[in-house]
């Protein structure tokens, strides 16, 4: 059982000292995006101005063909993805990796974390925060593994 258990722990342990270096990336590709994005939604929302509209009556006036509708609709998808990106980099951009993990459903965007992954190169920590994650995450993999073994052989130690 002690053997399952730290083996747990080391396999916590291994996994959020990624957490940090994993997060800055995301944090970097998330500025990215944001700033693509801004750029769409100041220039749909400098047009609806100067016609003398507001954003959503300007989208409101976007239907009509289906050519018309979908790229309103797309267009309203990526106003509204902005909008949340950008909330989710207020909040993360300048945040300790602690401060990150507090935070951690800030990263959300599934498109994100999933091109930050595929470029995502593992390494060993040595900064202070990686060792930090890694002492967290060895100690609770030791803590869950712990958990489900006793939980497991709880029946078996009754019968006993």
């Amino acid at each position: 059982m002690r053997i399952l258990a730290l083996a747990g722990g080391i396999a916590g342990a291994v996994a959020l000292s990624q957490f940090p270096e994993f997060s800055q990336q995301y944090v970097q590709r998330l500025s990215g995006a944001v700033d693509e994005l801004r750029a769409v939604t100041v220039a749909f929302d400098t047009t609806a101005r100067i016609a003398g509209l507001t954003r959503e009556d300007a989208l409101d006036k976007m239907g009509g063909s289906d050519f018309q509708n979908r790229l309103r609709d797309d267009m309203r998808a990526r106003i509204y993805r902005y909008d949340r990106l950008n909330a989710d980099y207020q909040a993360l951009a300048s945040a300790a990796p602690l401060q990150r993990l507090a935070r951690a459903y800030h990263i959300r965007d599934a498109e994100l974390v999933q091109r930050t992954w595929d470029d995502y190169q593992p390494a060993v920590p040595v900064t202070s925060e990686g060792l930090i994650f890694a002492g967290i995450g060895f100690a609770a993999g030791w803590g869950l593994v712990s958990l489900l073994l006793a939980l497991a052989l709880r029946p078996l130690r009754r019968v006993a």
